[in-house]
């Protein structure tokens, strides 16, 4: 099943939602003609599959990184310090260049499937990978001690998304330090660091 998702992954990457079709993963992952049909019946589990996927390496990205995946079994302290949050600004930057690098299909076939529920409002249900992210930095910026961490954790998700999008496709992919490289890691944790700043004053 992951070599299916992976295959949909690149396609969607290489060509966008239309490119996606069952035939097409069949032959990118190099299986007989009807195998990803037989798995995955309709095109809605098609996608399913690739979300699920998509949260999987995501999950597993920020715990290479020691980032907390689940703040109930994070082993940060009750109350965040200033040196905390420039540690985890260190590690979100490296997800982040990471996103942009080695990540960067994953990063494109995730706003594929996030621009397709905008017409498919059945598919946000499962989409619910920013909602968990939005949990744990709702989490976190209440350990900072942020005075409204509810709303300020929401906005600090879309920041980082934003950040994310600007340096694949807007114009920080023109002006920003080159993805992979230590001047971009620097400059993706300045961002993040000055937001968490922002948000906690500390």
């Amino acid at each position: 099943m992951a070599a299916l998702a992976d295959a949909a992954i690149a396609l969607l990457a290489e060509g966008g939602m239309r490119s996606l079709t069952h035939r097409a993963v069949d032959a990118r992952a190099g299986m007989p003609l009807g195998t990803t049909s037989a798995y995955l019946r309709t095109r809605q589990a098609l996608i399913e599959a690739v979300v699920q996927r998509l949260a999987d390496l995501d999950r597993a990205d920020i715990a290479a990184e020691e980032l907390p995946a689940d703040p109930q079994a994070t082993a940060l302290p009750a109350r965040l310090t200033a040196a905390d949050l420039d540690r985890l600004a260190v590690g979100i930057a490296a997800v982040l260049d990471h996103w942009l690098t080695v990540g960067r299909d994953r990063t494109l076939a995730r706003y594929a499937c996030l621009l397709e529920a905008v017409h498919r409002p059945e598919l946000r249900r499962i989409l619910d990978h920013g909602t968990v992210l939005r949990v744990q930095a709702r989490d976190l910026l209440a350990r900072a001690g942020a005075p409204d961490p509810r709303r300020q954790g929401d906005q600090f998700v879309a920041f980082v998304d934003g950040l994310l999008f600007d340096r694949l496709v807007g114009a920080g992919a023109l002006d920003a330090p080159p993805p992979g490289s230590p001047r971009s890691r620097d400059d993706l944790r300045a961002a993040v660091r000055a937001a968490l700043r922002g948000f906690t004053g500390t």
